[in-house]
């Protein structure tokens, strides 16, 4: 009896202090002396415990507006880890209308000092707002004093006017979290969709509570029926709330590894969708949609439909532009480049303009919207068939359900016999279908005037080319000395001159000897840089001392030089989120390699072809000597953008092969 009473003691005593630990304030030194997270050893810090809720508060002013406080408890575990102490909160300010607002308060440093808890108060200085675009900003917090084994904890309340951005609630982050809490307090009069992300199986627990809402009105008094002031009456309404309460426990970080979109798509997390709202004495609104009645929507906006109408301010400018080609597609391009060249993106993302395509042609500055709806609305006083097309960037994550926020960008598609060309003018290296890398994700919505709307595809499906071509000798003393030509065509055209357009020669060869440990580079020289309808190509001479080993009277070297892929950049030993390659690709390697007199060939890799799931990805590895030339042809093809999850283990074994070939060495011996 004794042993019993003495289990159950232990057992309250834990489950009384991990309780205690669930709210702010109470920091403890065995929490800040704590070196390394229990269950992940690399983590750089971790959530002790974040909690969430959601409430409908009413005003007599303003009627139902959503409350939602969050408090968080962050333990810092090295140096990496210092980011967490900062923090940022997006919410919604438009232009018109009422905007959110946001307060935080309870925001503390702990430190362990001389075996005491030392507590310091966020300054004042340390909080900003920074305004995003015309509809969004953000509010900022830097907390002082962090370092490593500090704790960190905040209280942030989101007050929000509008039903219909009810928050999303992530209960996976990037670092591990001990315990997540979301509570939801919705009344009768509002019923919202849930949609989950994620893998992870949440507790679920739900009951109904009554609440009273007080209101004041005033009764009228009807001329010639009675006397007296209008009468002010108290009354109040009863209604059910819906509580929810959401828990996930011990929650593994997300790892962001090579070639994923934006993993907070793939985190565990809740989102929730307005269905319909039916308030007392009132019929049922419905606000179920679909991405039709979004796209038309978006369009028939102040912002978006009707700017496309005005014309006045540009027609002389595109007059005299393209009133002498006849040729549509000429016409169409001609426009496009004038734009690139005459706007300049300031860094803003939006599917609406922020002060009018009129003031931004002007200043030669706006935001997305600003620049592809200028060249929409120029294409189409032009004569092109032309229309926008919606889409929500990388960074802004893939739509779970219809509504307006999904989107964040606009682009602009050409019809044409044969399809679609897709132009983006904000960026000055963009080419017909060659588009930024942010915007690349998944499906856009093409909006047409008669509101009629189609998803598109934003993945690219054709191939870009990246062409290595090397002549090198491989002297006695294991140097190697050589040419080498890089051709690159597309997309890997487009990301290097985004990168690298415009660098002196010496800043060229940094880049190239910073990447490639040990190479010494020389006359570098790069053609067709400002052409970007044609592939750019490097030359440039190099020597390197590292590639080849003498051993006896032998030298051993891997014939792909310093272009073999180092190591297999697939780590993890699962992975439930799609491998994401952006575009597909070809790269080729052409490599001669000339030995020295008075040595042999004594031993060359055996030629391979490996293939992945229907030739989805293939390398292909042929080797062969010419006299004292070892000639190599090299390839690997990813023929899609996109692998599914479950393909990560091949993937893996596929790649884990091409490193080992890459690695094998050919022999060469004196004669």
């Amino acid at each position: 009896m004794k042993n019993i009473y003495t289990i159950c003691l232990v057992v309250f005593v834990f489950a009384f202090s991990y309780a205690q630990k669930i709210e702010l304030g109470n920091v403890t030194l065995s929490e800040l002396n704590q070196k390394a997270h229990p269950d992940d050893l690399t983590a750089t810090a971790a959530y002790l415990f974040q909690k969430g809720t959601t409430t409908f508060e009413y005003t007599e002013s303003d009627g139902f507006y959503i409350s939602t406080i969050i408090e968080s408890k962050i333990k810092i575990y090295s140096k990496e880890g210092y980011d967490f102490g900062n923090f940022e909160i997006p919410y919604y300010t438009p232009s018109s209308g009422a905007s959110e607002r946001v307060v935080i308060s309870k925001a503390y440093t702990y430190n362990e000092v001389d075996g005491k808890v030392d507590k310091i108060k966020m300054k004042g200085s340390s909080e900003f707002t920074e305004k995003i675009n015309s509809n969004w900003s953000k509010k900022k917090i830097a907390l002082s004093d962090v370092k490593e084994g500090s704790i960190v904890e905040y209280r942030v309340e989101i007050k929000s006017p509008y039903i219909t951005n009810f928050p999303v609630w992530d209960f996976q982050k990037t670092i591990p979290v001990n315990y997540s809490e979301y509570n939801t307090y919705i009344p009768e009069y509002f019923f919202y969709n849930l949609h989950q992300k994620g893998t992870l199986s949440l507790e679920v627990k739900s009951t109904k509570i009554p609440r009273t809402i007080n209101y004041t009105y005033t009764e009228n008094v009807i001329p010639g029926m009675s006397q007296g002031m209008p009468k002010r009456i108290t009354n109040s309404i009863d209604f059910m709330v819906s509580k929810t309460s959401y828990v996930l426990k011990n929650i593994p970080a997300i790892k962001n590894e090579i070639f994923v979109n934006n993993i907070d798509n793939y985190k565990v997390a809740l989102h929730h969708e307005l269905a319909g709202r039916r308030m007392p004495n009132s019929g049922y609104d419905d606000y179920a949609t679909n991405w039709e009645t979004v796209a038309k929507t978006i369009y028939d906006s102040e912002n978006f439909g009707e700017e496309l109408k005005r014309t006045s301010f540009f027609e002389a400018d595109i007059n005299s532009l393209v009133s002498s080609v006849s040729d549509i597609n000429t016409r169409a391009f001609t426009i496009f480049n004038y734009v690139k060249k005459h706007m300049n993106w300031n860094q803003r993302y939006g599917y609406v303009t922020d002060e009018g395509l009129k003031k931004a042609y002007v200043q030669k500055s706006g935001n997305t919207a600003d620049i592809n709806l200028l060249l929409l609305s120029m294409l189409r006083y032009a004569g092109v068939d032309a229309n926008p097309v919606l889409l929500s960037t990388r960074s802004n994550g893939i739509p779970l359900y219809p509504n307006r926020t999904a989107f964040n960008y606009v682009i602009v598609a050409v019809e044409v016999p044969d399809g679609l060309i897709l132009l983006d003018a904000t960026n000055k290296f963009t080419t017909p279908n060659i588009l930024p890398i942010e915007t690349l994700n998944w499906n856009g919505r093409l909006i047409r005037k008669n509101g009629s709307s189609t998803a598109v595809n934003l993945i690219p499906n054709f191939i870009s080319k990246e062409v290595t071509t090397v002549l090198v000798s491989l002297n006695e003393d294991a140097t190697i000395t050589g040419q080498a030509r890089i051709l690159e065509s597309e997309y890997n055209a487009f990301l290097h001159r985004n990168s690298s357009f415009g660098l002196s020669k010496e800043s060229s060869i940094e880049q190239i000897e910073k990447r490639h440990t040990g190479i010494e580079v020389s006359d570098f020289n790069v053609t067709n840089e400002a052409e970007l309808s044609k592939p750019i190509i490097r030359d440039f001479s190099f020597t390197h001392a590292n590639l080849a080993e003498i051993i006896a009277d032998k030298i051993y070297f891997s014939p792909m030089l310093f272009f073999a892929i180092p190591e297999n950049p697939f780590k993890l030993d699962s992975r439930e989120y799609p491998i994401d390659f952006i575009f597909p690709r070809n790269d080729k390697y052409a490599i001669s390699i000339t030995i020295p007199d008075g040595y042999k060939i004594e031993h060359l890799p055996n030629a391979s072809n490996v293939m992945f799931e229907d030739e989805v990805i293939v390398f292909k590895y042929n080797i062969k000597q010419v006299g004292n030339v070892i000639q190599l042809i090299a390839n690997v093809d990813i023929n899609q953008a996109i692998v599914a999850p479950v393909y990560y283990e091949m993937l893996k074994s596929f790649f884990k092969a091409v490193v080992e070939k890459n690695d094998e060495k050919v022999i060469v011996s004196k004669i």
